[in-house]
């Protein structure tokens, strides 16, 4: 019994002592886990903190040269960097609604089976115009004196309306899209005319107009061209009505940057009030706002209205498989690669035309206007005569080139020919006009485009764009003839007495003339 007894304890005491060694293997192992977990986290954090630091840094150098760019050459004293980064902004945030945008049923319609619709769109397209043209640019130039305010006021209603927005993707209310959308537009068109209008006043002496807004260009162009890909990767990654609200943070915060412009950028306001019938009197100086003003918009229409039908006309002709490369079966070249090759010849001829302009600082804007409309007729005549893909490339990558050169110059030309008091008027009717032609050129792209082949409408455009600015030549021709006679005509008149310029012009006599030099700065 005893020897049971001791058997019995000799089996406990050594159960015991396995279940010990166990336990403690086990704690030994609970702590190497939790041990390499803690360093493993500590590793993670760390190398967090390091990748955002090194983002942290990198964004810091890019901003400081971005900084640097903007405000070179003057530019950061008199207001033109600080507008630069507004329109950086401006660009950035349109990008968002616009790619987030087109990820909702708002575009859900495949373009290959929607000429109806297309051309509905067209025609919508030109309200957000018809109402900025005869409404936002004398709202606009009777608030000179708070273009601040008015420009920051564009952006806040973009946040409201992308808030508006984001609320109806969901339940997918479309009129609510359709509304949000057009206003957005309304409102960016706005933004645009008002930006135009107060460059005059923040261009510094070393930068001309058309360099100055060559700069915008440029800045906005590239800013579209980075912030899509990634907006497109925020919306796949989040939804559209996420990307709309960020849009709507983005236009809040740019609308507060935008009051804190240079005080410079308002005009003070008239000293004397417009007499009575002053609506009639804008309105006739709209219409008549000079021979260079007109002929810069009459080049830049022929340019808009062959970039409409060139984008529609391609769009559904490659759709239609009615390009001749299309039909091989072996190219490499199908529908979304044509599609895609167009459009990254169209943006980066956008780009050189903006870097061009900036460039060509010193040459006449009236001459460019011209230049680029020749350019653009000379590539479509080349297109008819070798349609292939190569020349269509070509003629994508000239037409955005010339369309975005010509449309800078005609900006310089009305900041310097038009007066301040119906600038932005001004621009506003040169938007609708250019618009009104793009979609004229958009129809008749799509129209053309059944024929199922790409000759006969270039050669229909190229006839056109030939015609229009043979015209142009022409009156320019004229014109510069008749200015030329008119200055012989007062250079062969005989320059008349001192006596006779006194009694017919009421002249004081010279012993009458003040001869105090007058004060350079009278409120020094």
């Amino acid at each position: 019994m005893a020897e049971g007894w001791d058997r019995a304890r000799d089996i406990a005491r050594r159960v015991g002592r396995g279940a010990a060694q166990a336990g403690r293997a086990s704690w030994r192992a609970g702590r190497a886990t939790a041990t390499g977990t803690w360093r493993a986290g500590r590793a993670t954090a760390s190398g967090t903190k390091r990748a955002s630091l090194a983002t942290a840094r990198g964004a810091h150098k890019v901003g400081r040269a971005t900084r640097r760019l903007t405000h070179a050459n003057g530019a950061g004293r008199t207001g033109l960097g600080r507008l630069i980064e507004l329109a950086i902004g401006n660009s950035a945030a349109d990008a968002m609604v616009t790619v987030a945008l087109a990820s909702t049923v708002f575009f859900g319609v495949p373009v290959g089976e929607a000429r109806g619709s297309v051309a509905l769109y067209l025609v919508i397209t030109m309200i957000p115009f018809a109402l900025v043209a005869p409404f936002v640019g004398p709202i606009l130039d009777k608030f000179r004196s708070g273009r601040r305010y008015v420009m920051a006021g564009t952006l806040f209603g973009r946040g409201l309306l992308c808030f508006a927005m984001a609320a109806a993707v969901g339940p997918g209310d479309l009129p609510t899209l359709f509304a949000g959308a057009l206003g957005v537009l309304v409102l960016s068109k706005a933004f645009n005319v008002s930006r135009a209008a107060i460059m005059p006043s923040v261009l510094p002496a070393d930068i001309t107009l058309v360099s100055a807004n060559a700069r915008v260009a440029l800045f906005s162009l590239v800013t579209a061209g980075l912030a899509v890909p990634v907006a497109a990767g925020l919306t796949a990654w989040l939804g559209s009505a996420a990307m709309l609200r960020i849009a709507m943070v983005a236009f809040l915060l740019i609308g507060v940057f935008a009051v804190r412009l240079p005080r410079h950028v308002d005009s003070p306001e008239l000293e004397e009030e417009p007499p009575s019938g002053g609506r009639a009197e804008r309105w006739r100086s709209l219409l008549n706002v000079g021979p260079a003003v007109t002929e810069a918009m009459l080049a830049n229409v022929g340019g808009r209205l062959f970039s409409g039908f060139l984008l529609f006309f391609m769009l559904f002709l490659v759709q239609d498989l009615g390009a001749p490369w299309l039909a091989d079966k072996n190219t490499f070249f199908d529908v979304p690669r044509t599609i895609g090759v167009l459009a990254l010849a169209a943006g980066l001829g956008g780009l050189i035309g903006a870097a061009v302009a900036n460039w060509a600082r010193n040459h006449s804007p009236q001459l460019i206007v011209l230049l680029t409309l020749g350019l653009t007729t000379a590539t479509a005549v080349a297109t008819a005569l070798f349609f292939n893909l190569w020349t269509v490339v070509a003629v994508a990558l000239v037409t955005a080139f010339s369309q975005e050169l010509g449309k800078l110059a005609l900006d310089a030309i009305v900041q310097r020919e038009i007066g301040e008091e119906v600038r932005s008027s001004t621009f506003g009717v040169v938007e609708a006009l250019l618009q009104l032609a793009w979609v004229f050129g958009g129809l008749v792209g799509l129209v053309l485009s059944l024929t199922g082949y790409g000759p006969p409408g270039f050669i229909t455009l190229s006839v056109v764009l030939s015609a229009w600015l043979i015209w142009l030549l022409i009156r320019r021709r004229k014109r510069v003839k008749a200015a030329n006679a008119q200055v012989r005509e007062q250079q062969d008149q005989p320059m008349p007495e001192p006596e006779q310029a006194w009694a017919q012009e009421e002249l004081p006599a010279p012993d009458q003339v003040d001869r105090t030099k007058p004060l350079t700065n009278p409120y020094g």
